[in-house]
């Protein structure tokens, strides 16, 4: 196994699981405890991990881990979510899509529903109207819906952050100052009933409020370990938000706190 490929196997476990025992990823990667060793020192080095005694912890900043190796935590949870999420769109719609591991699913799983994929004349922009209109400051999500035909791809502008694919900063008002959405869909850090949704990085977060600004109606598409959470920069009050789609984990209270603010919360 080459470095490259263990590192982001530690990583994707220390995502998932909060902390790694040397010997156990040592025999789970079938190398020696020595080779661990090294490779936890090296992504410490990198402030990717902290070291401690015979293993390691998430970094108190792991969300700046970048968008690769985010995505074996609640794979399951988001994908679920992601299906919800994808037939709350109309075909026709124009939907702005946010970065990040939950919304890059809803992407996914809009690409396959079959009513929006019947016919490729009607993503022809020369003949007809496209099934779908996407609109995104997330990378990842425009490369890999630009090879669907059915849907129209519009990027806004801005300076790409490596960790999360996403461009920010004034270049996308421009953009999308010029626009109007049927709905937006965000992926969040965090998202409390008193607070709002909330991102850790606030040009992120600024980005993310202009699309709900420009939207008719705002999902949030969100796993239930992040509802009740508070991160550094507030994207939107939760009064903005017409519909919280999580997972089937969300405690009773949660989901009352938010219905009590006046939204729609969708459970699967």
């Amino acid at each position: 196994m080459s470095r490259d490929a263990r590192w982001k196997a530690l990583l994707e476990l220390l995502v998932e699981r909060g902390r790694l025992d040397v010997e156990e990823a040592a025999a789970g990667l079938s190398v020696s405890a020595a080779t661990i060793r090294r490779d936890l020192d090296q992504l410490a080095e990198q402030q990717m991990l902290v070291r401690t005694r015979g293993g390691a912890v998430a970094h108190g900043v792991s969300y700046e881990l970048p968008l690769r190796y985010k995505t074996a935590r609640r794979a399951s949870e988001k994908q679920r979510i992601a299906k919800a999420v994808a037939e709350l769109v109309a075909p026709g719609e124009t939907v702005g899509l946010t970065g990040g591991t939950t919304t890059t699913e809803v992407a996914r799983a809009l690409a396959v529903r079959g009513d929006l994929g019947t016919g490729a004349a009607r993503g022809d922009l020369g003949t007809g109207a496209p099934a779908l209109t996407i609109v995104t400051n997330a990378l990842n999500i425009a490369n890999e819906l630009a090879v669907r035909p059915q849907f129209k791809i519009v990027l806004t502008g801005g300076v790409a952050r490596p960790q999360s694919y996403e461009l920010i900063g004034p270049l996308a008002d421009g953009v999308l100052g010029q626009i109007t959405l049927d709905v937006a869909v965000l992926g969040v850090v965090g998202f409390d009933a008193a607070h709002g949704a909330a991102a850790h990085d606030e040009a992120e977060a600024a980005i993310n409020r202009l699309l709900c600004e420009r939207a008719a109606r705002v999902v949030v598409a969100a796993d239930s370990s992040k509802l009740g959470q508070r991160a550094f920069a507030r994207i939107c009050a939760t009064d903005a938000v017409d519909t919280l789609v999580t997972d089937a984990a969300v405690r009773p209270e949660t989901v009352h706190a938010f219905e009590e603010a006046g939204l729609r919360v969708l459970t699967v």
